[in-house]
Formats: structure tokens, C-alpha cells, sequence
């Protein structure tokens, strides 16, 4: 297996820089648009020979990793929220969580029973003939708790931050069932067989530094400080964490990532360079040329300066309307510009 990846993680030497992709698996490849005229999304997650098929599409790039097609909010449905895709709206909660009778209906699962085929989809990969390691993931209690909240997407999260701010007993109570959740999923996709797993907190860099460590560190810490038991690598990741990269590093994680706003040399140091990175191209850099891609693709390269412990990745995932060519282009060009 080419376990490129997996030693970057570790801060150990490598031929090249490994390359992933947030979202590598998605909307910009014909192949999976097909698939998605015949299911929608929740089908595909749902339908393990699926979740394979297209967890396989975007190892035709030489991509060095292959992430599990899921998406962050499967456990939300077993724990007791309901919701669904709406075409144009993204997902939406049935029954937004408004109440603390709520918040105790919510059942802390059992990821074996309450979502088989993802761990399917693991196992079933994990027995093929896949020749690079696999990323599992789940979704952070913050980024859950702001949609169970919410209802959705939010611009500002403001009953999400009512709730954390006005009632944070209630809150605290959320983030409690949703950290156990999400310890206790990842843990279950390392036994089924993931080479490694990263914690998406998406929306976390909508909190102030001091609310993130009274209200979501601890939460986060217990999840984490238990998967590094584990002994696979963990990637610790957020979108516009710049002012929230020390106490994500304090939270946990081998690898913690940084979004395309950090200039990943200032990032790389503030966190330490104790603990590998992952980043940190402009997704939208891939929507330009390929010249154009390529430059920024350097910029990221230019401000790891080959240190060990470098994973090339986005700041954040592909859009769907990326060419596929530039995203072959870009993993061939870092392969190349960074052999050794």
C-alpha cells in the first residue's frame, strides 16, 4: 500500500508530499452525477456497494488517500433527529432543537446498530484491492449541535449561540451526547478498518476564542484524547480558525488542518511543529486555470518549505463546478515539484 500519507502524518520522511482532497469524491465528477440521476445522496451513504463505488471514483487522480463517501450528519437520524436534503436548501432538521426535553430524547447510539453501513462500506473497501489508506470522519459536536439547532445552514448561528450563552446547562447537555456519538463512531470505523479519521468542526470559527474553550474544547478533548488511543492518525479540522488554532492544537489531533485564510508557515508554527498540518490551497484556485491552480498549489508548498509532516489538501472541500483535469493536475504537479 502507498502509506505516503500515513507517514506525513507522522512527521516521518516521504518520496513526495501526499495529496488529498477535502471533498474529493462529489459533485465535479461526471462519474458520480450519474450515479446521483438514479440516488440521492442519503441512498448512496446508505447502500454500502455504493458508498465504495464512489469512495473509489477520485483514486483515478493519484490521489494518495481515499475518505469514506458518508456525510457528517448519518448519526443525527438513529440519535433521534430526522432530516433530509432539500434540493437548493442543503440538509434540513425536522425538529430543530428548541427545548431541554429535547435534548434528553436524543439517544447516545450504538454506532454498530445505528449506522451498519457505514461501517460496511469500511470493511468492504478495507478487503478490496484499495492501495491507499482510508479516512474516516465524522462531524464535531459544535458543527452538529449548530444544525440540530438551527434547523439547517445558519448565517450566524444565533439560536445555536442563545442557547450556548443563555441556557448553558442545556448546551452542555447537547454537546455531552453529541461528543459521546462521535467517540464512539470514530472508534468504530477504526475497528472496521480506517488507516486514519478527521474531525470536521466546519462551522467552529464562528466562536470567539474564550467561548470555543469553555463551551466546545472539553467536548472536543474527550473525543479526541480517546481516538489517539487508537494509534491511527487523527486530523483535527475547522474553517476559519485562525485566532482558534492553539486551542484546537490543545483539543487534540496528529494533524490539524488549516483553512486557505492562515498562511500555513505561520499557522504550522503557532501550532508547533510537533504536529503535522494539513492544507491549504483556495478551493476556488481549482476553478481557474490550470496554470493558475498550480501557482496557488506552490504557495502552499513554498510555506511548508519541505518540512516533514506536510499533508497537501484545500482549506476547505472542491466546489462542484472544478474541472476534474485541474484537480489531476494539481496532485500530479505536487508529486512532481516535491519528489525527493
Amino acid at each position: 500500500m502507498n502509506d505516503r500519507f500515513l507517514r506525513a502524518c507522522r512527521r516521518e520522511p516521504v518520496d513526495a508530499t501526499p495529496v488529498w482532497f477535502m471533498r474529493q469524491a462529489g459533485r465535479y465528477m461526471p462519474e458520480y452525477r450519474k450515479l446521483r440521476e438514479k440516488h440521492t445522496l442519503l441512498e448512496i451513504c446508505k447502500t454500502p456497494d455504493l458508498a465504495v463505488e464512489v469512495t473509489k471514483q477520485p483514486l483515478v487522480h493519484g490521489v494518495d488517500a481515499a475518505i469514506l463517501f458518508a456525510d457528517i450528519l448519518l448519526p443525527l437520524e438513529p440519535m433521534g433527529a430526522s432530516f433530509e436534503f432539500a434540493k437548493g436548501e442543503g440538509p434540513v432538521v425536522h425538529q430543530p432543537i428548541a427545548s431541554r426535553a429535547q435534548i434528553d430524547r436524543l439517544r447516545v447510539i450504538e454506532p454498530e446498530e445505528g449506522l451498519p453501513y457505514v461501517l460496511s462500506a469500511i470493511r468492504i473497501l478495507k478487503k478490496g484491492e484499495l492501495k491507499v489508506p482510508l479516512i474516516g470522519f465524522a462531524g464535531a459536536p459544535f458543527t452538529l449541535a449548530s444544525y440540530l439547532v438551527e434547523g439547517g445552514k445558519s448565517a450566524n448561528f444565533a439560536k445555536t449561540k442563545k442557547m450556548m450563552f443563555g441556557a448553558p446547562a442545556d448546551f452542555k447537555a447537547l454537546m455531552e451526547k453529541l461528543a459521546e456519538v462521535v467517540r464512539r463512531y470514530l472508534r468504530a470505523q477504526i475497528v472496521a478498518g480506517a488507516d486514519a479519521v478527521q474531525l470536521f468542526d466546519s462551522w467552529v470559527g464562528d466562536l470567539a476564542p474564550e467561548d470555543y474553550v469553555e463551551h466546545v474544547q472539553p467536548h472536543v478533548r474527550h473525543i479526541l484524547a480517546d481516538v489517539a488511543k487508537a494509534g491511527v492518525p487523527v486530523i483535527h479540522f475547522g474553517v476559519g480558525t485562525a485566532m482558534l488554532l492553539e486551542a484546537m492544537r490543545d483539543a487534540g489531533g496528529t494533524v490539524i488542518g488549516i483553512d486557505w485564510c492562515t498562511p500555513l508557515d505561520l499557522a504550522w508554527a503557532r501550532v508547533g511543529h510537533d504536529r503535522a498540518v494539513q492544507g491549504n490551497m483556495d478551493s476556488c484556485a481549482l476553478l481557474a486555470s490550470r496554470e493558475v491552480a498550480v501557482k496557488h498549489a506552490q504557495r502552499a508548498l513554498d510555506a511548508a518549505a519541505g518540512r516533514p509532516g506536510h499533508i497537501f489538501n484545500l482549506g476547505h472541500g472542491i466546489t462542484p463546478e472544478t474541472p476534474v483535469d485541474n484537480v489531476k493536475a494539481v496532485t500530479d504537479y505536487v508529486h512532481e515539484a516535491t519528489a525527493r
